[in-house]
Formats: structure tokens, C-alpha cells, sequence
């Protein structure tokens, strides 16, 4: 079947065109509402970022390092980032500048293989999750606030774990987790928790 483009209202009349182009508008109209989904869902994921990174920033206010955890006065906080490249670029965004407690943070984003020494806080993101036992087993003993986001790496032994809950980023925590790596959390963090899990590992 062929259609007279040059008569647009002949290819109208056409019950076979009207079906085509029926089925054409719903085509568009399925796509359209996809990509709309999509930028929503992005949208919704870049905030998650933009929130978690903040919160990542703010956490080192409410820590208490040992003296021996910075090489000086100077040293910056370095905050690790793994199984989370995203949001590992959004907290170099926030970090830029600022400091905490008279020390600049900066943030280090971690490769796969490459293991978590010479940060003070770890990230340890979604998709390094199969991970988390071991990489919060090479950091158990040391200096190091460590924060997840799945609840698998919570029960794993991490300090701090991101939750979603009605579309906002909460945090729980679990303060004796901290404990053999002589940090202190401060009552004002705890208080503000969505949850506090008191029993260690």
C-alpha cells in the first residue's frame, strides 16, 4: 500500500493511514513518557548523590580522630570512596574549599582492586557491596569512619548506613562499631539517627 504524501488530507481519509499514524502518536507518546521517567529517575538519583555527599562532609564534624590518625596540624581529612563513582565526583564538588575543624577534606576515589589505606572516613557505595565484609575487616582496626549504604554492610560492621526512607536520605548508626578503632561519635550525630544499633560484632 502506498500513501500520497503531497495530499496529506487523502492519507487522512485512509482508514489504514489513521491506524498508522494512531499507532505512530501512542509510539511517541510510550517514548516520551519513558524519557520523562527517566529524567525523573536520574533526577531522583542526583539528589541522592548531592544529599549522601553532604552528609559525608558533615560527618567529619561530629568525629573525634586520635591525634595519631594526621601526620600533622595540616593533614587533610581524607575521605575514601568506593562502588560509587558518581557520587565520589559530587563530594569533591562539596569538599572543594571547605575545611572542618581547621583541616581541608578531600576526597579519593577508590578503584576496584585498590585497598582502603590512608583515609580517615569510607565510603563504601552500592555496587562494592559484595565487598564491604572484607574491605570493613581491612579497616577494623584503624582509624577509619566507616560509612554504607545497604543494610548487608551495616550488619557487616560499618558505623554508619544510608537509608531511603519516603523519598529522604537518612542515616543509622551503630556507635560501638567505632570502638576498636578509637573513635568517638558525637551524642549530637547519634541523637539525629533514624536508628542506633547498640550491639557490636
Amino acid at each position: 500500500m502506498s500513501y500520497d504524501l503531497a495530499h496529506p488530507t487523502r492519507l487522512l481519509k485512509s482508514t489504514g493511514a489513521r491506524r498508522l499514524l494512531a499507532g505512530l502518536l501512542l509510539l511517541i507518546g510510550v517514548h516520551a513518557g519513558a524519557w520523562a521517567q527517566a529524567e525523573r529517575g536520574a533526577a531522583r538519583v542526583a539528589e541522592e548523590h548531592q544529599v549522601k555527599a553532604a552528609y559525608l562532609y558533615k560527618f567529619l564534624g561530629f568525629i573525634d580522630w586520635p591525634p595519631q590518625a594526621f601526620a600533622s596540624a595540616e593533614s587533610p581529612y581524607v575521605i575514601g570512596v568506593v562502588g560509587a563513582d558518581a557520587l565520589a565526583d559530587e563530594l569533591a564538588r562539596v569538599v572543594a574549599s571547605r575545611q572542618v575543624n581547621g583541616r581541608p577534606a578531600v576526597a579519593r576515589k577508590l578503584g576496584p582492586d585498590e585497598p582502603p589505606t590512608g583515609v580517615h572516613l569510607l565510603f563504601i557505595g552500592r555496587d562494592a557491596a559484595p565487598r564491604a565484609a572484607s574491605l570493613l575487616a581491612q579497616v577494623r582496626d584503624r582509624s577509619v569512619l566507616t560509612v554504607t549504604e545497604t543494610e548487608e554492610a551495616f550488619e557487616a560492621g560499618s558505623a554508619i548506613n544510608f537509608v531511603v526512607v519516603d523519598d529522604k536520605v537518612r542515616f543509622d548508626v551503630a556507635p560501638r562499631s567505632t570502638e576498636a578503632s578509637s573513635l568517638k561519635i558525637s551524642s549530637r550525630l547519634i541523637g539525629v539517627a533514624r536508628r542506633v544499633r547498640e550491639s557490636m560484632l
